[in-house]
């Protein structure tokens, strides 16, 4: 019994460290485009890319829930690797909505003007899948990821 206390105390070690690690050594550039602004845009492949990331996370939140009822040092540290791949794209969706969609596609239209109705609606889409990214990193559950997916689906 102590020796398994102590396997899952230096696990813990472990899983913290890595995080730590994590947390410092992530970018804040995302990959969803330039900034420059160079005109070049692919909103198709960002939408694509996105819904690659929700499918990950789909699959990560499978893994979590099937290594959760094991105890041993193996399935703790592939369930770690799970929730750190499960974050990381989750990470990208928000990235990319924030600084590719919202940021250089969707264009502020003065409120009373012509389609300002239409810029508050895109608006909301791209906040609704940015709340759903996180509700994957907040929870393990298929039905964060089905709201996710719809979720992108909605996108303009």
């Amino acid at each position: 019994m102590k020796r398994q206390m102590m396997a899952l105390a230096t696990v813990g070690c472990v899983v913290l460290g890595t995080t730590m690690v994590t947390m410092n050594v992530r970018t804040q550039v995302a990959d969803a485009h330039c900034q420059v602004p160079c005109g070049i845009y692919d909103d198709a492949a960002r939408v694509t890319r996105m819904k690659e990331d929700a499918t990950t996370i789909e699959k990560a939140i499978k893994n979590i829930n099937e290594l959760s009822g094991q105890h041993d040092a193996q399935a703790l540290n592939q369930a770690v690797r799970w929730v750190n791949t499960k974050e990381e794209h989750a990470s990208h969706i928000i990235e990319v909505i924030s600084q590719y969609f919202m940021a250089q596609r969707v264009k502020p239209v003065a409120k009373g003007a012509d389609g300002y109705d239409a810029y508050v609606e895109s608006l909301t889409k791209y906040h609704a899948v940015m709340v759903a990214a996180m509700k994957t990193k907040q929870q393990a559950n298929q039905e964060a990821v089905d709201a996710l997916k719809s979720a992108i689906e909605a996108l303009p």
